[in-house]
């Protein structure tokens, strides 16, 4: 699967015109949505391979919009906004957004991670990579996008999700925020590295106390890794 159909969802219809004209110099099929109500329903009629979001919209604003997509897809979905601060990159990223763009913005540089993304999806399809890995009371299932911690199913955003498999893919061994970074979100994120941070904190918060024969752990001053506890 590559990248070929883009809904940009904004209601700045100059902003909307300009990167559509970007776009489609790329050879991408490009979908416009104005409000958020909009942009649900095109994305559920006309199936995009990745959004572009705005957070300030009507109808929908862009978090009631990324809620109701991660309800029943994975599509990469990077938000574009004016809103900088870092609690709302924190709450975007937690809501399952894969990256977050400042306005204003270079078209060059939102073509760029849209290539990352297309490049990350193609060579995920190609790989016959592992889909599940199991520990004590921890299943990680990437076929189903699904988390059962203790036997129960765990409602967890795409990215926390990622990264933990790719963790527990490979036990014992120590990573980098930035490795994680290029590994989880792609090697032409340009995000900040506090992201792992922030997705490693969520997880522990959701796995606490479910085993002792395995845990999240961080190494100071390198960055974290999936550790088993006496392996047998």
């Amino acid at each position: 699967m590559t990248v070929e159909k883009i809904l940009i969802v904004d209601d700045d219809r100059n902003i909307c015109d300009l990167l559509r004209l970007y776009m489609e110099k790329e050879g991408f099929d490009v979908i416009l949505a104005h409000d958020g109500l909009d942009a649900i329903t095109k994305f559920q009629t006309l199936k995009p391979d990745i959004i572009l979001l705005d957070i300030m919209l009507p109808q929908h604003d862009g978090w009631q919009v990324c809620r109701e997509i991660r309800k029943k897809s994975n599509v990469p979905i990077i938000m574009i906004t004016a809103k900088s601060e870092t609690f709302d990159k924190v709450l975007g990223l937690e809501l399952g957004a894969d990256d977050y763009i400042v306005k204003p913005f270079d078209t060059k540089e939102v073509i760029a991670r849209i290539k990352a993304v297309s490049r990350r999806i193609s060579a995920n399809d190609q790989k016959p990579e592992l889909k599940e890995v199991r520990y004590d009371n921890l299943i990680v299932n990437m076929t189903k996008y699904e988390l059962r911690a203790g036997g129960h199913p765990v409602d967890t955003p795409p990215k926390e999700l990622e990264l933990l498999f790719y963790l527990a893919s490979n036990p014992n061994k120590v990573y980098t925020r930035d490795q994680l970074l290029d590994e989880v979100w792609g090697f032409e994120y340009y995000g900040d590295s506090r992201t792992i941070d922030v997705h490693i904190k969520r997880l522990r918060e959701k796995l606490d106390g479910i085993s002792d024969k395995w845990a999240l752990k961080t190494v100071w001053g390198v960055g974290y890794k999936f550790e088993l506890i006496n392996p047998a």
